[in-house]
């Protein structure tokens, strides 16, 4: 295979972060993007590269053979209606979070994507940071022994200040506090004790500040999870935190703990009994965008369809986070305890 041909679709500030990794990457080259905007040619290939196709008909984008993966990076609403029609061009995908704001059109993709035989992934692209990297090691290791607690939080202020959010207050584009943004925290969470959900309990609140009123869904939410090994967890999603953001990680095993960029551990000689030891690592420190690590994870990927395998980060892996996240949805709709086996 030549470069890999990438073709855009929506052209807001996601795309933008995803350009430095594809422009970082000598087998990729962006040939098309798709937008509903206008846009002057000179700041489209200041933006895109010189050459590239302006689409502001999707299905139009899909039928040039020289777009071999389609990048969504449109509203959350469109995700699904997009992935399905790349999958049944035969355009490998790589797809924003959320997937979807609707199970039921999650299933719908779900039965497509199984049928299709595309490769794919999905922007979890905190898995690929030094941190988990870290964490990952440490559990492969045996420093933390058996997990029996975790709590991956995520906190975040996204108000009036914030890019998205005059689209993010609407329950029909941002879809939840969970949904929108602390889907990374599940999923982190999910991703570090990498066994099966039983149940999930979940509750929420609004802030009280009327920079957040807009917002017409709760702004935090809380998850208490049960693992079918009977370990249990705690994800909360709070964006309306008038904090410095933060992606909280707390992981306590049967012979050590994980608190962030700390760790202690009775598998390590030498060190005083019950210390944190402090790690120099890159954690996740930011909500902008354009400083998330979207090379590694594209890197990943463009190996990947270069061997002719799926990405570790898939559609189907993704799939297991968003149906628990759903449960989460259906226990905070319903007001009680939702086991997986219902979903």
């Amino acid at each position: 295979m030549d470069k890999i041909k990438i073709g855009i679709v929506g052209l807001g500030w996601v795309s933008q972060g995803h350009m430095h990794a594809f422009n970082e990457h000598p087998e990729v080259e962006v040939t098309a993007v798709c937008s509903r905007r206008k846009w002057e040619r000179e700041a489209l290939e200041a933006q895109y590269g010189a050459g590239v196709r302006l689409y502001q008909d999707y299905a139009e984008m899909l039928h040039d053979p020289e777009v071999d993966v389609v990048d969504i990076c449109s509203e959350h609403r469109l995700h699904v209606d997009q992935a399905i029609l790349a999958a049944e061009h035969g355009k490998h995908v790589m797809i924003e979070k959320p997937i979807s704001l609707d199970y039921a059109d999650l299933k719908r993709l779900h039965a497509v994507m199984e049928k299709s035989g595309v490769k794919s992934t999905v922007y979890f692209e905190l898995r690929f940071i030094p941190h988990f990297n870290l964490i990952q090691s440490l559990l492969k290791q045996g420093m933390l022994g058996e997990l029996h607690y975790l709590e991956v939080d995520y906190y975040h202020g996204i108000g009036p200040w914030y890019g998205q959010f005059a689209w993010n207050v609407k329950k029909s584009e941002g879809g939840s506090s969970l949904l929108t943004a602390g889907i990374h925290a599940l999923d982190a969470l999910l991703y570090f004790k990498g066994s099966e959900v039983e149940e999930v309990q979940a509750y929420s609140v609004k802030s009280k500040a009327d920079v957040f009123q807009e917002y017409e869904y709760d702004t935090t939410s809380i998850a208490l999870i049960r693992f079918k090994d009977g370990s249990v967890g705690k994800c909360a999603s709070c964006i309306d935190a008038r904090q410095p953001y933060l992606f909280n990680i707390h992981l306590l095993g049967s012979e050590g703990s994980v608190w962030n960029n700390k760790v202690s551990s009775t598998r390590l000689e030498g060190v005083t009994p019950g210390a944190w030891i402090d790690i120099p690592t890159m954690q996740a420190e930011s909500g902008n965008v354009l400083a998330h690590p979207y090379s590694p994870q594209i890197d990943h990927f463009v190996q990947c369809l270069k061997e002719g395998r799926d990405s570790s980060i898939n559609f189907a892996t993704a799939y297991t986070t968003h149906q628990v996240a759903f449960a989460i949805e259906k226990s905070l709709a319903e007001g009680r305890a939702v086991k997986m086996a219902e979903m």
